[in-house]
């Protein structure tokens, strides 16, 4: 079988994709992570009426003179609404607090001078300087939240200033998730001559969970067709996808692909990608299917560049591609026959994001990953010199 592009597969798959219809409504704090199924309008303005963004005294403006001593009429903290201003006097006010009628402008206490009771201007403000309008940040009734959006802290943050306590949210997928290989051992046990610790298995639910989904883990599988046929049944009868690390390669212990192909139909295997070639996409049951390799960091790469679009686009989010801006190379690099996706880190040097690549790019070097914040692409073939402008995704939330 042919090496498949990357943007053509992703561009196939995206195609593919059939987003839930299940939504479920949540209390924003529990709603981290998840997906928009309804737009959001304010139902409030933001803020409710105009206030003061400074600690000072409010005056009106058409009263406002150096040459007079204002007498303070009135102290308005925040959380309290101060009957109207007195013609002739001020008022003292304090951050976030409502400015009171008659008053249209706020002096900031370092700008006077206080005495006893009376307080001189010391400069004139323009007119509404220090003054948050009505509705300046947000007017009720309008969008604040689209269907589709996922819903972060800052989003939250948001829905919560104008009073909102529910979100309608897409109900979060459920992940299937298992290791194939006899060679696996789960950490805290001891390991024999041939055998490594599994930490697929534990990179993978963390990125699902960062995602706002359900994983269902089904932990190691023996490499035999029986327990694997059996493994991908029982993941196609709980979850809205599966995905597998390991056994998807040419080797006589890889069962994933000819359970797949028994079970439902495998429409991809192999990527050109470094690291990452023996990728798979199917169904079993009619159940999507992933089969990621099973070197931790093909595995790594191929879910952020290929899987984690396909399951936020099923989980109904509007942006799903993977954020990328470019950076200046610091080094040489031959491309091979496959795109590759470097581990690099990013700094900023004199006002140019620099590239730095880890030295052992190898598919089971975890510690590269690790070490780098972002992935930069080399294509096909590519010759990389010294001060290079190349494509990078920086690594987020994994």
């Amino acid at each position: 079988m042919l090496l498949r592009p990357v943007d053509e597969v992703v561009d196939q798959l995206l195609g593919l994709v059939k987003p839930t219809v299940k939504s479920e409504l949540r209390t924003i704090d529990k709603a981290l992570n998840c997906c928009a199924a309804k737009d959001i309008k304010s139902p409030i303005n933001v803020p409710p009426a105009d206030n003061s963004a400074m600690d000072g005294y409010a005056i009106a403006y058409a009263d406002a003179n150096l040459r007079t001593s204002y007498r303070v009429s009135a102290r308005i903290p925040a959380g309290y609404v101060g009957s109207r201003l007195e013609p002739g006097t001020v008022a003292r006010i304090f951050t976030g607090a409502e400015i009171p009628i008659g008053a249209d402008t706020v002096v900031m206490q370092e700008n006077t001078a206080l005495s006893g009771n009376q307080v001189q201007l010391l400069t004139l403000p323009d007119q509404f300087e220090n003054v948050r309008s009505k509705g300046q940040d947000i007017e009720a009734g309008s969008l604040i939240l689209c269907k589709g959006d996922l819903l972060s802290a800052r989003m939250l943050s948001l829905v919560a200033s104008v009073g909102v306590a529910e979100v309608e949210v897409a109900t979060p997928l459920r992940i299937a998730i298992m290791s194939t290989g006899d060679e696996l051992v789960e950490p805290g046990n001891s390991v024999a001559p041939g055998q490594i610790y599994n930490s697929n298995r534990y990179a993978l639910s963390a990125m699902l969970r960062n995602m706002g989904m359900e994983v269902i883990d089904l932990g190691i599988v023996a490499d035999t067709p029986e327990a694997t046929e059996q493994a991908l049944l029982k993941a196609a009868s709980m979850a809205d996808c599966i995905l597998t690390s390991g056994g998807v390669s040419v080797g006589e212990e890889d069962h994933v692909k000819a359970a797949v192909e028994k079970l439902g139909k495998l429409e991809l295997w192999k990527l050109a990608i470094k690291p990452g070639k023996p990728l798979a996409y199917g169904e079993v049951q009619g159940v999507p299917f992933f089969g990621l390799p099973g070197n931790p960091v093909s595995t790594f790469v191929t879910f952020h560049i290929v899987a984690r679009q396909y399951l936020l686009a099923m989980q109904g989010c509007r942006e799903y591609k993977p954020f990328c801006v470019t950076g200046v190379s610091d080094f040489s690099f031959n491309g091979g026959g496959r795109r590759e996706y470097l581990r690099v880190q990013v700094q900023n040097v004199e006002g140019e994001t620099k590239l730095s690549k880890f030295p052992n790019q190898g598919s089971g070097i975890m510690t590269s990953v690790v070490w780098a914040d972002a992935l930069a692409v080399v294509e096909s073939g590519q010759v990389v010199q010294p001060g290079d402008r190349l494509t990078i995704f920086p690594l987020l939330l994994c």
